[in-house]
This record gives C-alpha cells, structure tokens and sequence, in this order.
C-alpha cells in the first residue's frame, strides 16, 4: 500500500514527506524530534518539526485516527478549544514491507503544558483551584457544542497561562461523540469519569510525592462536578422576573459576559396574565472578551488576557484628548484602539527580547508586565509607568523564570 496523506492545508503534505515514516515512531532518530514534555497517553506520541510547524504525531489504528481527525476538525469548526488536526498518514510499511501504524497529526499548542510537567514542582492549592476551573469550563464548552468527551482527564488536557488563570484544551478527542444535544445523562457520565480520573491522577501524583501535602485527591476529584455544576446553572437555568422589569434581564446578559459568555440567542415568554417575563438563554458562545478585542485590535487572545488588555485599553483612552465618548466628533474606540496596539501594546512587547520570553504568547507578556507595574507601584505608592516596569522586569524577572518558560525535555 502507497503512503497516503489526508491533509486539511495542501501545504502540509510536502512538509510531512521529509519526516521518516518508513521508521516505527517510537524509534524516530533525535534529529526529527523536538524536546517538548509529554503528557501520559496510551499510545505512542512525539514532538517533531515539519518545516516551520511544530507537530505532534501520535500512533494509532486507523478508524480511530480517522475518526478522531474529523472530531478535532469539527471541535474546530465549532470554535472549542482543541489542538489543531494537521493531517491523517496510512499506508506506512517499514523498511521490510511490513505495515506499521497510521499516525495522527496535529499542531503543537505553543505555550501550553501538560499537567505532569507542571507539577514538577509542587504546585500551590491555588493554583490547581484554576487548573479545575479551566477545565469545567471546557468541560461546559463541549457539552453546550453537543460533545460527549468520554474520557475527561488531566491526561486528555493541556494548559495555557490565561492572565492570572488558565485557558483549557482538548487534546485527545478519541473517545468522543458529536450530538445536536446532550441529554442530562450522558453529561453526567462524563462528569463521573472526570471525578474518577482526576482523583486516580492525582492520587498517582501524590505517591510519587510530587502532590502538595495539604490537597486532598479525592476532594480535588469532587470539586471539578460542584464547579461545573455552578457554571452550567449559571449559564442554562431559567429566569422568571416582574413584567417591566427588563433591567433584569439585562443584569443577567451582564452577568453571562462578565463570566466570558455571550447570548447569541434567547427567549423570553410573557405570563398568560402578564405578571411575570420568563428568560432562558437558548444559545449560550463563550468568548466574549476575546471577540471585542479582536474587533477593536485585531488582536487575540484568551479569554482573561483579553479581559485584562480591554481594561489596560479603556484606562488609555481615557487619558487621549480626542476620547469623547457619545460625541461625534470624537475618534471612534476602533481608532482609538489601533492607536494603542500602535503606540503602546507593540512596543512594549518588543522591549522584552525574543530569546527571553520563553514560550509566553505576547498578551500574557503584557499581562505579566502590567502585574510587575502594579507590584512596583504599589511598593514605591505611585504609578511608576510602564516603560521602568519593563526595564525592571526584564532584569529582575525573566532571568528567575527563563527556565520555567523554556520547553524541556521529556
């Protein structure tokens, strides 16, 4: 049987032809692969580089390549966060003819991280607390898009620095299943199986002394279904308010967008008497920061670091002469905002140097930036300005952290 590659970008398939795929993956020569640290999977996986991409290749039957291929393109189309699939690769044979695995290929996350790696240092019970509300958040994602996971797991996730929290991804859509709607049923199932596979992994993290003394793996296992539980209500339940009364309705869309959800579609029924108004958000898309950033910037990001620049871009136009908000005569905030990516945001990112960022994307430098220009002033008691919070972070910050940030080995 020829190689064959089904690709979504015909760009790729020439890249992929320069890697070895006549050699078992699991013995790929050090000269293809790319020293990322990897999650524990059950099948074989390695970084390597095609070109300027970064990919990773995981070895598998394939019905199950295939079928997953087409469950990441449509996660993707239905805008969940998941990793990229680049191409499905059959018809390998070895040296000897003999048949070897198909692999499935998908792109790297840049800046993400596997659980493992991140608790090789003993991490704070803070900081798991965000981990777990990341992951209820995808979690919630998925089953409002009509997905079924099937195998919810710290193992099946990677980890992006989102501002002061984290930003989820699905990484392993083997097990899953695409409906037009969840039944409570079968959201419960995946609930379960998160609840009994984040307690064993950290329970497996605790016997190897690796898990923070004072973090109950059970507990932790528990708490990602109450926080699901608290998110899913939020952002489903039905609301019944006084007629007239529309400013609570409002109150409710603000809440929703505070939270990083937008109602793209809802319905609201009057009482037969006329009394009451009923409210349910019938369609419900999360990223709602991020698409008014990228609207007025151009730029994106995760949700909390678009959430952070928009507050860093409303305080700066603030301060602009021809800022008049209601008036016609005054710029428009697109204008306005393309000045400040112009005129603030890019230069400032320039400032740190390339080869010190590590593997941050430019709005978590920033993010980072503004944290230390609060941290400096709140310690000198005033605005101590941007530019010296970068000089300051540039010499006293990322020479601590460069080794954090820079990918290691497995």
């Amino acid at each position: 049987m020829a190689l064959q590659i089904s690709a979504t970008n015909p760009e790729h398939p020439a890249l992929l032809l320069e890697l070895p795929w006549q050699t078992p993956l699991e013995q790929w020569p050090e000269e293809y692969l790319v020293p990322l640290p990897r999650g524990i999977s059950r099948h074989v996986v390695r970084y390597a580089r095609a070109g300027d991409e970064v990919i990773a290749v995981k070895e598998l039957a394939e019905r199950p390549a295939l079928r997953e291929y087409q469950l990441l393109r449509d996660l993707d189309r239905l805008a969940i966060p998941a990793v990229d699939a680049l191409a499905v690769i059959t018809g390998r044979t070895d040296a000897a003819g003999d048949a070897l695995e198909p692999v499935l290929v998908t792109r790297h996350l840049g800046g993400s991280q596997p659980y493992r790696s991140m608790f090789e240092t003993t991490l704070r019970p803070a900081t798991m607390h965000r981990l777990m509300d990341a992951l209820a958040v995808l979690l919630v994602r998925l089953h409002l898009a009509g997905f079924a996971w099937g195998d919810c797991s710290l193992s099946n996730t990677l980890f992006r620095r989102d501002a002061g929290a984290y930003a989820a991804y699905l990484v392993d859509a083997e097990t899953g299943e695409l409906h037009p709607r969840l039944s409570p049923g079968q959201r419960d199932y995946d609930l379960d199986l998160a609840r009994v596979n984040i307690s064993g992994e950290l329970l497996d993290l605790e016997a190897s002394g690796a898990l923070h003394p004072s973090v109950d793996p059970v507990d932790f296992g528990t708490e990602i279904c109450a926080r699901y539980g608290r998110l899913w209500q939020e952002l489903t339940r039905t609301s019944v308010y006084p007629a007239g009364k529309y400013h609570y309705i409002e109150r409710r869309i603000r809440r929703l967008n505070d939270l990083g959800f937008d109602v793209a579609e809802m319905q609201i029924e009057h009482a037969s008497n006329g009394d009451t108004v009923t409210f349910v958000p019938k369609v419900v898309d999360a990223g709602h920061h991020q698409r008014q950033l990228l609207r007025l910037t151009g730029l994106d990001a995760e949700e909390n670091q678009a959430r952070r620049l928009l507050t860093d871009l409303e305080s700066w136009m603030a301060t602009q002469d021809d800022y008049a908000p209601g008036d016609p005569l005054g710029a428009r905030p697109e204008v306005l905002a393309h000045r400040w990516v112009r005129e603030v945001f890019r230069p400032t990112v320039r400032a740190v140097p390339v080869e010190l960022r590590g593997a941050m994307d430019p709005a978590q430098i920033y993010h980072e930036l503004l944290e230390h220009r609060w941290y400096l002033s709140e310690r000198a008691q005033h605005d101590i300005g941007l530019d010296t919070a970068v000089d300051d972070y540039i010499v006293t910050v990322l020479p601590r952290a460069r080794e954090t940030l820079r990918p290691t080995a497995d």
